[in-house]
């Protein structure tokens, strides 16, 4: 209830003003100001698609940009002719004599003498902005940003293994076409522009079998001997007989 009390008697006491004799002079001032406004426009952050899914990702956006204005007045004067009166005041009263004075207004109001050039100062007003705006787009759920990054990966991982089956596929039908054609005596010709493709195949001994050699038999007498040639062989494994 005080509170209140004190509220209304802080209203209803009467304002006392304060008077001031002091001049204050005042200053007039005109002039124009063009405001220019650039809107930066949000866009689409940068998608990475893998396949059926796409990851959002951070994306900055640097926009240069250059604007210019032009204004005139139309139509355009540089110059306006000014007149100029005729101020001459010789007669128009008497002094106490009788003759003519000067009575303090022209003899020939209105009159123009001439007519002078006064320059207007009007003139063209051009100007040239220019700046960049800089725009950052993050994502805010950044969970499933992880999680379709971890997806990614686990996309490139199995591409890689599709790739390394395809190639191994191949280098194994280029090895047993080449090793299959160099044993039947085909071969590329030294300047066929295909000879690289069974340039790295080497045709060795299978294991397992013998490859052709010779072996020196001496004679009874020990005065001549013989080589003999075998046939390839090929070794078997050998077998027990069961009981």
């Amino acid at each position: 209830m005080r509170r209140v009390i004190a509220t209304l008697l802080l209203l209803s006491a009467p304002a006392q003003a304060q008077v001031s004799s002091t001049a204050a002079p005042v200053a007039n001032s005109s002039g124009s100001v063009t405001n220019q406004a650039v809107q930066v426009v949000p866009s689409r952050t940068a998608t990475f698609q893998y396949n059926t899914f796409s990851c959002p990702g951070t994306t900055l956006h640097i926009n240069p940009f250059l604007s210019s204005t032009t204004s005139w007045a139309q139509p355009y004067e540089s110059h306006y002719q000014e007149p100029v009166f005729d101020t001459l005041d010789i007669t128009g009263a008497l002094d106490p004599e009788g003759n003519p004075v000067p009575d303090g207004r022209p003899d020939n109001p209105g009159n123009v003498l001439f007519y002078k050039p006064i320059r207007t100062g009007q003139k063209n007003n051009f100007s040239i902005n220019g700046g960049i705006t800089a725009q950052i787009t993050i994502p805010l759920d950044r969970r499933h940003v992880r999680a379709c990054q971890k997806a990614a990966e686990k996309q490139v991982a199995l591409l890689d293994a599709k790739l390394a089956d395809s190639r191994l596929n191949y280098e194994v039908a280029r090895l047993k076409n080449c090793g299959e054609l160099m044993k039947q005596g085909i071969m590329f010709h030294p300047d066929s522009p295909y000879r690289s493709i069974c340039a790295d195949v080497v045709l060795v001994n299978p294991p397992g079998v013998v490859p052709p050699h010779k072996h020196t038999i001496p004679t009874s007498s020990g005065t001549s001997e013989t080589s003999v040639v075998p046939q390839q062989t090929q070794q078997q494994p050998s077998s027990q007989a069961s009981p």
